[in-house]
């Protein structure tokens, strides 16, 4: 009997992986490994690794503390290494995220609003970002965010940069 062994990815270790194509060609798939991408990427930089019809799955490196966003629609976080403190704050006036907006809008200062709690989420805690309320996330050492939302104007696109081609 064949045994399998689970190792769960992290920054410090992971394993590339890829698809292994059949009669036909890398780039009709779609591969990346999120922790390369967030060792590539800048902190809080968005990028895509993820996509259907308008909803994406975005990395964010986690490191130091981010700016205040919020957006239109509900938003999910999934730590996936390390731990990250999300700053929750009820938006005073919610129009500051004209609705219709796509993805999340980075706000400019602390927005005025009520506190509405802290997470201190490890690996594998999903966290609700709620429309109307804005967030921040805090992480004292790098860590790995997957962000369900969708598709906005800092959204980062890099297929060509990340994904498997042959």
């Amino acid at each position: 009997m064949t045994t399998y062994t689970t190792r769960f990815g992290s920054l410090q270790r992971y394993e590339k992986g890829g698809v292994e194509v059949i009669n036909d060609d890398a780039k009709n798939y779609t591969f990346s490994n999120m922790f390369e991408v967030a060792s590539m990427a800048k902190p809080y930089e968005k990028v895509a690794v993820g996509k259907n019809m308008e909803y994406v799955l975005e990395v964010l490196r986690a490191e130091g503390t981010s700016g205040w966003r919020a957006a239109a629609h509900d938003e999910f976080a999934l730590v996936m290494d390390g731990e990250v403190e999300i700053r929750l704050r009820k938006l005073a006036d919610p129009a500051v995220v004209p609705a219709g907006t796509r993805g999340s809008v980075s706000l400019n200062g602390t927005p005025d609003g009520q506190p509405m709690g802290r997470v201190r989420a490890r690996r594998g805690h999903m966290t609700l970002l709620p429309v109307g309320a804005a967030y921040q996330f805090h992480a004292d050492r790098p860590g790995v965010i997957l962000l369900q939302t969708v598709a906005g104007a800092d959204t980062q696109f890099r297929w060509a940069e990340i994904c498997q081609t042959m």
